[in-house]
């Protein structure tokens, strides 16, 4: 201590005293040194040889190179090219200004660099570091000064080491003397002042500013020197005055591994100047270990935590932050932060979002990376709308090809969503039954195919969003598919009605029309018929009707003839799948060919012989044909109008007789037993089948009937016409005989008389009753008299009228029957009788008892045919005087009994037993 004192009051009084005032401290290496200047150093023993020192006087053998006097030298031709040596300075912790000054030799004979002389200051027994300053090369045969100016102070202390390397060439010396430390500011090198500490945070920059005092020279170097050796030059120098001047050293985005001791150093050829070392002080921005704790989660707002007790870097804390983004985000947000909660508004729904927690330090830069990320998704909201833009693509009769807008997340508001498709349509007509159903479509997509539809139908659709939080319905769009070919009719909806010569059809529509129904179309055709007249199969006829028309009447088909029928509707699409079914027409009566029918072959008292012509069938054969006779009464009741006219039943003579009826089956023939035209006697006594032929009573009149039936599948048909009648026998009264001029002038009078007879007769009946006292119903009498003087005037103007077929002429006849009494049976019964007669009877009639003319008395013929007129008035003329006379005569006798027997019984007919 007492040293060190000594040593500061030495530099002291150098720094005040001129320059040949004694060194504080130092070596001059002679042996006379003075003693109040300690020298002390060291050679290191971890360097390669030794600096040897050399006393070199006039007359010492020595080297010539070498110049006189005590120093430490080194060969450089005695040791390896790299090697080094070292020698130690004494330690010194110094107060105040100071210097230290020394002189090196470096020379070669040759000008060949002997090695490098180089100067290192270790700081507080530190790492050497690099050298603060060097010379190398060749310099002549003389010593050089240089000085080193050192800002260390105490309570630091630092040494000097010189250090000698062997160049390359090994050739010359190095020599080393006078080292001193001089208690005054050196004059060839700057003095620092003192280099302060600088804080900055991890990756900013940094920067030293180095203030110095003295010359500089133009050839001197800058420096920054880190303590571990690294150098960083200058990146400027500015002179603030002529002795002062400021170097500037940045370092850029300074790591924490970049922290360390940095000196400045300027370097010159006659001198170096060495700063104190500052440190560089690097500080680790702050940052959370741990993630922030999430609290709540809404639709658009998170709930966190930030959880900062532990964090990695440096503090204090001066500013917390959270800074978020969405996961899959090209931005990110800041929010300052005063509170440990903290809630983020306004957050997109369904989103999965990052939290860290950003910590600040002071400084710039001081703000540490964010910590760990806290990954959250917020809820998914309620959807925006429904879809919109319902419509139609591609429309087909049974599908459906729909098309809307894509949806976005700012309607769906949620990433899982789902949109259905729903829709339903009626099956029928009504409305109870309805297929629904509900279709989830894929996400992204904008279209679907509804199949399996029905034609012509309407669907109604409707799209709804749903997502975890709610849903949304659209509007229900209602589309119509469109038509097909209709689906086939019912089989069972066919309805009929079968008729002899027509079918009344009636359909329904089909349960599947398919679309608005334009028309149906209706085939048929014959397949099968019993009548073989009837062509099978026939030809295929076809007829259509209106969409509002399911009923059709077929007329003028065979009876009993089965046809197919077809029947299908059509659309716009075409005809659908036909209904078929099998129809067959009732079988008809037969029908009788009697228009030419001649007159009966003969005729007695007892029989009448006929001529029986075949019937023909239709639709059925003939089964079985039977001869009826009725017994003629002129008082007998007509049938009911409606009745049935033809004889069903099957009678024989002695059931008619036991039953009190009028009428008997003469016989029964087989179908089989008329192939063609053949005469029968009625009345022949002989039995046909079971059936007795009685003969016939001549006092009384009869009708002849021919009946055929048809029988074919349980189904009867018939068909009678009566083919002769037979006049009861009467005594005729005594025949006149006149000319033929005669007759005919005799019945043209005969009608004027019997009209004024028929008029007198109810004259004088009015008066008998009249005198009688009783009333008189004027309104009947003038009735019976116009009923029957009309019947009169018919029957005898028909004898005079042209007809032109056979039935006409029974009409006319049938019209006199009918005013005197007689009920006689229509032309044809059930279905038409036609009554074929003969000419006034028919064949020669024998009256009772003598040969009669072909009229018997009291019988009026029906009207005779023009054509027939001639052969009419022959047969009067071969008859026994019975000419136009005696027929008109026969006429009033006739009309005269029946109007007696009228008077007696009041006018009125008794009805004949059935």
């Amino acid at each position: 201590m007492a040293r060190a004192q000594a040593l500061v009051l030495a530099l002291t009084f150098q720094l005040c005293a001129p320059e040949t005032e004694t060194p504080a401290a130092g070596c001059t290496f002679e042996e006379a040194s003075d003693p109040a200047v300690p020298c002390e150093y060291s050679q290191a023993q971890y360097d390669d040889f030794q600096w040897e020192q050399v006393r070199i006087h006039p007359g010492t053998r020595a080297p010539a190179d070498l110049p006189h006097g005590s120093y430490l030298m080194v060969n450089a031709s005695q040791h390896a090219p790299g090697q080094r040596a070292h020698v130690i300075f004494q330690s010194l912790s110094e107060n105040d200004t100071h210097c230290v000054q020394f002189s090196y030799f470096l020379y070669s004979r040759d000008g060949h660099s002997p090695g490098t002389l180089g100067i290192y200051v270790r700081v507080n027994g530190g790492p050497l570091g690099s050298a603060v300053w060097n010379m190398t090369g060749s310099h002549g045969r003389q010593w050089h000064q240089a000085e080193l100016a050192v800002s260390t102070f105490w309570p630091n202390e630092y040494q000097v080491l010189f250090e000698a390397l062997i160049s390359s060439d090994r050739r010359g010396y190095m020599g080393l003397d006078d080292i001193l430390l001089l208690s005054y500011p050196c004059a060839r090198a700057p003095h620092f002042s003192r280099l302060g500490d600088v804080e900055v945070n991890a990756g900013q920059n940094a920067s030293f500013q180095c203030m110095a005092a003295g010359r500089a020279a133009e050839a001197e170097r800058f420096l920054l020197q880190r303590q571990s050796g690294a150098l960083v030059p200058a990146a400027g120098v500015r002179h603030i005055s002529h002795r002062r001047f400021l170097a500037t050293f940045p370092l850029a985005a300074v790591r924490r591994a970049e922290q360390d001791l940095y000196r400045c150093v300027s370097q010159a050829p006659r001198g170096v100047g060495v700063s104190n070392f500052a440190e560089l002080i690097v500080k680790e921005p702050p940052t959370p270990i741990a993630p922030p704790q999430l609290l709540r989660a809404g639709p658009t707002y998170l709930i966190i935590q930030l959880n900062t007790n532990s964090i990695i870097g440096d503090g204090p804390i001066v500013r917390k932050e959270i800074e978020y983004r969405m996961a899959r985000g090209p931005w990110a947000e800041v929010h300052a932060v005063s509170l440990q909660t903290y809630k983020l508004w306004h957050l997109d729904p369904d989103t999965e979002y990052e939290i860290s927690v950003l910590l600040t330090r002071p400084g710039d830069g001081g703000t540490g990376r964010p910590g760990p990320p806290l990954v959250s998704r917020t809820k998914c909201a309620e959807p925006m709308r429904a879809p919109k833009g319902l419509a139609f693509a591609e429309i087909q009769a049974r599908q459906l090809t729909l098309q809307w807008e894509p949806l976005g997340y700012n309607v769906t508001r949620c990433h899982t969503y789902t949109v259905s498709l729903c829709y339903h349509y009626t099956l029928g007509s009504s409305h109870n039954q309805t297929i629904r159903e509900c279709v989830k479509i894929e996400p992204g997509v904008s279209r679907y195919t509804i199949k399996n539809l029905l034609p012509y139908r309407n669907v109604h659709v409707r799209l709804v969003l749903t997502n975890p939080e709610g849903r949304k319905e659209g509007k229900e769009v209602t589309f119509q598919t469109d038509e097909d070919v209709p689906g086939g009719i019912a089989a069972e909806s066919l309805t009929f009605t079968p008729l002899e010569d027509m079918i009344f059809l009636k359909w329904e529509e089909p349960q599947e029309p398919n679309g608005l129904i334009t028309q149906y179309e209706i085939s048929y055709q014959s397949i099968e018929s019993s009548d073989p007249a009837v062509n099978v199969p026939g030809p295929r006829r076809t007829i259509s009707k209106l969409r509002n028309e399911t009923y059709h009447v077929f007329s003028n088909l065979h009876p009993g003839t089965t046809y197919l029928f077809s029947v299908r509707a059509r659309t716009g699409k075409g005809f659908g799948q036909a209904a078929l079914t099998e129809i067959t027409t009732n079988i008809s009566a037969p029908s009788f060919d009697y228009a030419d029918m001649p007159s009966p072959l003969g005729e007695s008292e007892n029989t009448i012989t006929v001529l029986l012509r075949p019937a023909q069938g239709r639709g059925a054969p003939i089964s079985v044909y039977q001869v009826i006779v009725e017994e003629e009464r002129p008082r007998r009741l007509r049938r009911e109008p409606g009745g049935q006219d033809c004889f069903p039943v099957p009678l024989t003579f002695d059931a008619a007789l036991a039953r009190g009826l009028v009428h008997y089956f003469g016989a029964e023939l087989a179908a089989s037993s008329l192939p063609e035209a053949m005469p029968f006697t009625v009345g022949d006594n002989n039995t046909y089948r079971g059936f007795w032929n009685p003969p016939l009573e001549p006092r009384k009149a009869y009708l002849i009937y021919f009946q055929a039936t048809s029988h074919l599948k349980g189904e009867t048909r018939l068909n009678c016409i009566r083919i002769a009648r037979k006049a009861a026998c009467k005594e005729s009264k005594q025949p006149l005989e006149v000319s033929q001029r005669s007759e005919e002038m005799g019945l043209i009078l005969g009608i004027c008389a019997g009209g004024l007879a028929v008029l007198i007769l109810l004259l004088g009946a009015i008066i008998i009753i009249i005198r009688k006292g009783k009333p008189v119903n004027m309104t009947k009498a003038t009735v019976n008299y116009r009923q029957e003087k009309t019947h009169m005037m018919s029957a005898v103007d028909q004898s005079f009228t042209d007809q032109s077929t056979l039935q006409e002429d029974e009409r006319l006849g049938l019209s006199f029957m009918d005013g005197h009494g007689y009920s006689p049976r229509g032309d044809q019964r059930s279905g038409g009788v036609t009554e074929a007669s003969s000419l006034l009877g028919g064949s020669p009639r024998r009256p009772c008892g003598r040969k009669g003319s072909p009229y018997h008395t009291g019988q009026l013929h029906p009207a005779v045919r023009v054509a027939d007129l001639l052969q009419h008035i022959n047969q009067m003329k071969t008859a026994e005087g019975y000419g136009f006379k005696q027929e008109y005569e026969s006429f009033f006798e006739g009309w005269d009994a029946t109007k007696k027997k009228d008077k007696v019984k009041g006018g009125r007919q008794e009805p004949m037993p059935a």
